[in-house]
């Protein structure tokens, strides 16, 4: 079995692939004081929770955006499964022309999302994952890379308001009954959610009009499900998409 793992700068996803099935996904804290031991043992927690005997992974795929946790993970899946995990960076094949500036400074997340999202999903194609931030990928009908938006995550954003007013609370991500809210949770949960969702549709909306093309549009990431379900633009929502790629990217460098 392949146990693939996505470091992003709050959480840290983890699925486990027999084949190219997902039998789970699961989330940690992203957490850079934590030892190799201390992420090990997150690691054989998750598949006692599903009943999967560490023996039974063979392989291991990382994709990280907080260097400083890469290479502790790493260690952690040498000690637990006795493997080297494959580390997404350059040299890894991933089938995708990468277009912009400098395509070295490219996250590897996004790469994996362009991956996957060029084997499941109609081109051209753009990608909003919801993260600490928000990011849009822009993937033409050639599969190039061409470029994209990075936002404000809707957590980072929300968290900002809250800290920084004497009197606004943090608030839960949910929407609010009506768009016009007739108290202070429901004025800024109507802000967060349908602004966000506002956003997106008007991103959608210039990006497909500079590349001239209209585009399919996928969603993933952690508060995907809360956000594009308000927005106008048809979306399609993909919780596994990041995990899929990695799945496909070590079929193409194993």
């Amino acid at each position: 079995m392949l146990l693939a793992i996505d470091v992003g700068n709050t959480n840290i996803v983890l699925g486990c692939f027999d084949g190219r099935e997902i039998l789970f996904r699961e989330r940690i804290s992203t957490a850079p004081q934590s030892t190799a031991l201390e992420y090990a043992s997150a690691l054989r927690t998750a598949l006692e929770m599903y009943h999967i005997p560490v023996a039974q992974i063979t392989d291991a795929i990382i994709s990280s955006v907080v260097p400083s946790v890469t290479n502790t993970l790493r260690q952690a899946v040498d000690k637990l499964f006795h493997c080297d995990a494959l580390v997404v960076g350059p040299g890894i094949k991933t089938g995708v022309s990468i277009v912009i500036d400098d395509p070295a400074t490219l996250g590897s997340d996004l790469v994996v999302d362009a991956v996957a999202g060029i084997h499941e999903y109609p081109l051209p194609l753009i990608i909003i994952d919801m993260g600490t931030a928000t990011t849009l990928s822009v993937i033409d009908e050639k599969k190039r890379y061409r470029g994209g938006v990075i936002m404000t995550g809707v957590a980072v954003s929300t968290e900002a308001l809250a800290a920084r007013t004497a009197q606004l609370p943090r608030i839960a991500y949910e929407p609010p009954k009506s768009v016009i809210g007739t108290n202070t949770v429901d004025c800024m949960k109507s802000g967060v959610m349908y602004a966000n969702a506002c956003a997106l549709d008007g991103m959608v909306e210039r990006l497909e009009e500079e590349l001239g093309s209209r585009c399919t549009v996928v969603a993933t990431g952690g508060l995907a499900g809360v956000i594009t379900p308000l927005c106008r633009r048809e979306m399609i929502l993909d919780d596994d998409l990041l995990l899929k790629g990695l799945c496909l990217i070590y079929e193409k460098n194993r």
